[in-house]
């Protein structure tokens, strides 16, 4: 203490200066407790196994959370009832900067080093904090009950329309579809998204893209539900059921360089993956995962994970080494193993819903995969049921080149489309592998097809399918990825369908109807089935759109019992019509089967953008030219909840509600009739309002100026008499088979 005079001591405590002991004890920035931790819940060991259990910690707590300081790790020990020297359960760690200590409570607090031992890790600033805490109860204050919208609210619509949403140029904006008329504007934003939009399987969210993240929109007023943050994020893929989201980056994550006070949901665990499966609800962070791609320079194969129709599973290929099923909501490995499967390419899961009771396996999700020919080993073909990991049954397969899985929508049948060339590989052909998982043993039926098969589509919920096949030279120069132009080439359209008419009872898929000298290049079924979309896509010449009927009924045959009798599937595929769209990219059923749209996008075409709404019969609604028009996508519908029951007596009674219907669209006819006599007449009478106006004007102007003008002597005795006249200009008529 400076100048202590011991003849002269302060009356009082409160007058001693302690200013020399301050300062020469302070404690500087550098010697705070900020990066200093404290571990609870270590296990209890004696003197001789201390260093080995320093050497666990050490090695966890620097790579979970960062570099720990020289002689930092502290563990206190005491002696036993025995008089031996053991720990206490608990330690503190010191590490070189403040970030690696809040890292370590971040991400090892609750960390299981064995089934009995859990660390409770909390910095030590923070023990004073909670020994400070009052012991007594006080009820935390419940915020106000703020009722969210309903994401679902759409499909309340009186007139039961469907909505799509629509990107041009920077504007991002969703209308509902009112056939014939022009669409009727339900929200719009200005750089909503900065790359493209999508909708979740069932139609609950709009996702939009973002440098940092992913943003999901919904509910009547459009605002964001939730958001997730994964730089660069370029690729996404919702479960069917939209409880996970999963996000791909081509920039490995570093969480080390988040901003300060940025939302960061990630961990040095993270550190470099690209991809992150997300809880939607939520918005919480489940797990990443690395990329593993057997080429990084090509194209990523996308969906890298794929879902159970279930959502208990989900899973990704290792090429040509493993196949991986982790388990939802733990995100762990299914058995905690992957499937050593060597050369394995591609799997499907099957779309069979659980306790279908046509299916042989219909407890369990089951999946399809397919290893190429290496060696003497054939091309082969296996379904296995998961979880059970059992081979239910396999295909050898020779002279493959590539393999496609195709499963119809129910999981009753999984098709593989295999390309396959002769033994001088001079020539490629096709064969169509089909196996019934319907029937005991699941057969499997073969097709051999002479010529490429280049589209292959099922019929929803459906026992038929359409192929494109194509014998033209010209098809081997072809790339086996869709380009922005490619040329025409002779095509057919094969239609095939499940007979049952054998007489030996066997059954089997049989061509029907098969249409020569086509350019088509694409198969698009309506969501409800029956009818069919071909189109000639992206080509630099040839844009038609052809509409089929599957199950044509001819008018003028319906009273004839004969024809009917002899009448087969090949003739009820009727050609209703043949379209075409300057420029066509790309095609979009809506989820009720009644519309389909064709859109010409700037991303593929560069001129004509727009999109022409037809109806499920090729006739057109709507057409709308739009300058750097890039895409239209119909809001998908979940599941209907009415029984087979009530839509059976819905059908039953159809004619009933047609009549509804019917006046329904005549009463908004007349309204909209109504609506544009009433808007020109307005027009009218504003004409004669300004222009009464005016020359009221004008008479004052010239009274100003001396200048009025002189009245006749028959004013006011005249009379304006207003004559409508009706001109037809055109009268077609025209008689429909």
């Amino acid at each position: 203490m400076p100048g202590l005079d011991i003849h002269h001591l302060p009356e009082r405590e409160e007058d001693i200066d302690f200013s020399d002991i301050y300062e020469k004890h302070a404690v500087t920035q550098e010697d705070d407790f900020d990066n200093l931790v404290v571990v609870d819940g270590a296990p209890i060991v004696d003197q001789k196994k201390e260093e080995k259990l320093l050497a666990v910690l050490t090695k966890l707590f620097t790579k979970g959370a960062g570099p720990i300081k020289e002689g930092g790790l502290w563990m206190p020990l005491s002696p036993n009832d025995e008089g031996k020297m053991e720990s206490k359960g608990y330690l503190f760690i010191e590490f070189e900067t403040n970030e690696a200590a809040h890292a370590a409570v971040k991400n090892l607090d609750g960390h299981k080093m064995s089934k009995s031992h859990q660390l409770s890790v909390n910095k030590f600033t923070d023990v004073e904090k909670y020994n400070n805490m009052s012991d007594e109860y006080v009820e935390p204050a419940i915020a106000p009950f703020e009722p969210k919208e309903h994401i679902k609210s759409w499909l309340a619509d009186e007139q039961a329309r469907d909505q799509f949403v629509l990107y041009r140029g920077e504007d991002v904006s969703v209308f509902w579809n009112r056939k014939s008329e022009e669409p009727e504007h339900v929200h719009s934003r200005h750089n909503w998204t900065e790359t493209y939009v999508q909708w979740s399987p069932l139609g609950s969210y709009l996702s939009t893209f973002h440098t940092q993240g992913i943003a999901l929109w919904g509910g009547p007023s459009w605002n964001q539900i939730v958001k997730f943050v994964h730089p660069g994020v370029k690729l996404i893929d919702f479960s069917p059921n939209e409880r996970y989201l999963v996000t791909w980056s081509n920039e490995p994550l570093q969480p080390a360089k988040f901003p300060a006070g940025a939302p960061n949901p990630f961990s040095e665990y993270d550190q470099g993956n690209q991809v992150v499966i997300w809880d939607v609800k939520t918005g919480a962070m489940l797990r990443s995962f690395p990329s593993v791609q057997d080429n990084p320079s090509k194209t990523v194969h996308w969906p890298m994970f794929k879902w159970s129709k279930s959502e208990k599973y989900f899973a990704r290929v290792v090429p040509g080494q493993q196949l991986s099923i982790y388990e939802a909501p733990s995100m762990g490995l299914l058995d905690k193993k992957s499937i050593k499967i060597s050369g394995i390419v591609d799997f499907e899961w099957s779309p069979g819903r659980e306790n279908d009771d046509k299916l042989v396996q219909k407890d369990a999700d089951v999946l399809a995969y397919w290893t190429p020919e290496v060696g003497n080993q054939p091309a082969r073909v296996t379904l296995m049921s998961v979880p059970s990991k059992e081979i239910i049954r396999t295909k050898n397969l020779f002279n493959v080149n590539e393999c496609k899985l195709h499963w119809q929508s129910n999981g009753h049948y999984l098709a593989v489309k295999v390309d396959r060339h002769t033994k001088t590989k001079k020539s490629q052909f096709s064969n169509i592998e089909i196996f019934r998982l319907c029937e005991k043993g699941i057969p499997v039926e073969t097709l051999e097809i002479k010529d490429p098969v280049i589209a292959f589509a099922w019929e929803p919920r459906g026992e038929r399918f359409a192929t494109i096949t194509s014998g033209d030279p010209n098809y081997t120069t072809q790339p086996a990825a869709a380009q922005q132009q490619q040329a025409t080439i002779k095509t057919a359209l094969v239609l095939y369908h499940l007979d049952r008419t054998s007489k030996a009872g066997q059954t089997g898929f049989v061509p029907f109807k098969t249409f020569d000298k086509k350019s088509c290049n694409y198969l698009f079924w309506s969501p409800k089935g029956r009818h069919l979309v071909t189109a000639t896509l992206r080509n630099s010449s040839v844009f038609d759109l052809e509409f089929w009927d599957l199950d044509f009924e001819p008018l003028n045959t319906a009273g004839d019992a004969k024809s009917s009798a002899a009448s087969s599937s090949a003739t009820q595929v009727q050609l209703l019509t043949t379209k075409e769209h300057y420029g066509v990219s790309d095609i979009e059923w809506d989820p009720t089967g009644r519309f389909v749209v064709s859109g010409s996008s700037m991303w593929r075409q560069a001129g004509d953008h727009g999109f022409i709404l037809w109806d499920f019969k090729g006739q057109l609604l709507f057409k709308q030219n739009i300058d750097k028009f890039k895409q239209l996508l119909w809001r998908p519908r979940p599941a209907s909840l009415l029984t087979a029951d009530m839509k059976k007596k819905i059908k039953k009674n159809l004619r009933q509600y047609a009549k509804q219907f019917e006046e329904e669209d005549l009463a908004a006819g007349d309204a909209n009739a109504a609506k544009l006599i009433a808007a020109r007449r307005k027009a009218v009478e504003d004409w004669y309002s300004w222009r009464k106006a005016t020359e009221r004007r004008v008479a004052q102007e010239r009274k100003d100026l001396g200048k009025e003008l002189i009245k006749s002597a028959d004013e006011g005795k005249s009379e304006i008499i207003e004559e409508w006249v009706e001109e037809v200009i055109e009268e077609s008529e025209e008689i429909v088979d």
